[in-house]
C-alpha cells in the first residue's frame, strides 16, 4: 500500500477550505493515523530514517514517533491547503521567527540563499517570507501529470511566491542564478533528499547520506550569503492562539552558515559548504525529529549499490573524454539547482517547495 499525497492534494484542495479548520484538521489526522496503521511503505521508511537518527528510543519509542511524524506531515497538508485564506495578521500570529536579524541585514544588500529541510511546514514558512521578510523566489519539481503540477504552480503563485520549474537542461540553476544576482530576494531550497549523479556525499547524524548541492553552489556561484532555516510545528496558547485562530503555528529558527564572499577570505567547496548546512539541519531534526517529514530514501545504506555505482563511473563528455561526477570533496559545481528527482512518496517538496 502507498501512500499517493499527490492525490491528496487533488481531492482534498477541491473542499478542504470549506470545512471549519478543527474538522479539516481532525480528517487529516484521520488519514495520517490510517496510513501508519496500515503500515504503508513511506511509514515504513520513515521508521528506517528516525531510527537512523535517534537510535536511543528503542521500537515502542520510534513507533511514537513515526505516529507522530505521519500527524505533523498530514498537518502540514491541511495547514498548507488553507493558506490562500490566511491574511498577515493570520500569518504574523502563526509564525514566530527566531534568528534573523543576519537575514534581514543581509537583504538590504542582496539576495540570501537559504538551505531547508523538510520539516515543519516550509509551504507556511514561505507564505510568511513574502508578508515579513522579503520576495520568495524558489523551485517547483514537475509532476505528472501536468495539471497536477499547474495546481501545485498556482497554489504556490498565490502565495506571493516566484515559482521557477525544475527543468534537467541547466535552465533552472540559471534562473535562479538571475533572480539571486538581480533582486534583493529570499531563495529557500529544499534539498535535504537528492540521489542525482550531483549529489553530495554528507555525514548526518553519524550516517553517510546525499543532499543536494543547490544550496551551496548558488551561494558560492552568486556570493551571497547561505542561511538554514529549521522550521517546527509549536502548539499556540493564550494571546497569540486567539489572534491566530488555530491551536497550531511554526517556530523558524534561521542560522548564518556562510557570510558569503569577501575579498580575500577562503572560499569553501561545494561539498564543503553543504556539510555545514547539514550539520545545522541535523541539530533541529535530532532535537525534533517528528517534524522530520522524509519519506524516502536519504542514507546511502539504504540505497541500492548498483545505482551508486552507476552513478559514480565516469561518464561520456561531447569532446569524447570522460568526465567523473562530483565525488563528495565538492570539485565539481552542479550545472543545475535541481533537489530530489522523486517528491517525498508524491509530496510537492522537491527542488525548493
Amino acid at each position: 500500500m502507498r501512500l499517493d499525497v499527490v492525490r491528496l492534494f487533488v481531492l482534498a484542495d477541491a473542499g478542504v477550505r470549506a470545512l471549519p479548520e478543527p474538522v479539516a484538521r481532525a480528517a487529516f489526522d484521520l488519514v495520517a493515523i490510517g496510513a501508519w496503521a496500515a503500515r504503508v511503505g513511506g511509514v515504513r521508511q520513515l521508521e528506517r530514517n528516525l531510527s537512523r537518527v535517534r537510535p536511543d528510543v528503542g521500537r515502542a519509542g520510534l513507533l511514537r514517533l513515526s505516529l507522530a511524524g505521519m500527524r505533523a506531515y498530514m498537518r502540514y497538508y491541511c495547514e498548507s491547503f488553507r493558506l490562500p485564506a490566511l491574511g498577515p495578521d493570520d500569518l504574523a500570529a502563526r509564525v514566530r521567527a527566531t534568528g534573523d536579524g543576519a537575514i534581514r541585514e543581509a537583504l538590504t544588500m542582496g539576495s540570501a540563499v537559504l538551505a531547508l529541510g523538510h520539516t515543519g511546514n516550509w509551504d507556511l514558512a514561505g507564505a510568511w517570507a513574502t508578508k515579513f521578510l522579503g520576495p520568495v523566489v524558489t523551485v517547483a519539481e514537475h509532476l505528472e501529470p501536468e495539471e497536477i503540477f499547474q495546481g501545485f504552480l498556482e497554489f504556490r503563485t498565490s502565495l506571493g511566491m516566484t515559482i521557477i520549474p525544475l527543468e534537467k537542461d541547466g535552465s533552472t540553476f540559471r534562473e535562479l542564478l538571475r533572480h539571486t544576482r538581480g533582486s534583493a530576494s529570499v531563495v529557500p531550497l529544499l534539498a535535504d533528499r537528492d540521489l542525482s549523479r550531483t549529489g553530495v556525499d554528507v555525514d548526518l547524524l553519524g550516517h553517510r547520506a546525499r543532499f543536494a548541492p543547490g544550496p551551496a553552489a548558488l551561494a558560492l556561484a552568486t556570493g551571497r550569503p547561505l542561511f538554514v532555516a529549521t522550521i517546527r510545528h509549536e502548539r499556540l496558547r493564550g494571546a497569540r492562539r486567539r489572534a491566530a485562530g488555530t491551536g497550531w503555528g511554526i517556530a523558524i529558527e534561521f542560522v548564518e552558515v556562510w557570510p558569503g564572499s569577501a575579498p580575500g577570505a577562503p572560499r569553501p567547496s561545494v561539498a564543503e559548504l553543504t556539510q555545514r548546512w547539514v550539520d545545522a539541519v541535523a541539530s533541529g531534526v535530532a532535537a525534533h525529529p517528528d517534524q522530520w517529514h522524509m519519506l524516502q530514501k536519504v542514507f546511502l545504506a539504504d540505497l541500492d549499490p548498483d545505482r551508486l555505482a552507476r552513478q559514480a563511473a565516469p561518464r561520456p563528455t561531447p569532446d569524447g573524454g570522460t568526465a567523473t561526477p562530483p565525488d563528495g570533496r565538492g570539485n565539481e559545481t552542479p550545472p543545475d539547482g535541481r533537489e530530489n528527482e522523486t517528491p517525498a512518496d508524491g509530496a510537492p517538496a522537491a527542488g525548493g517547495r
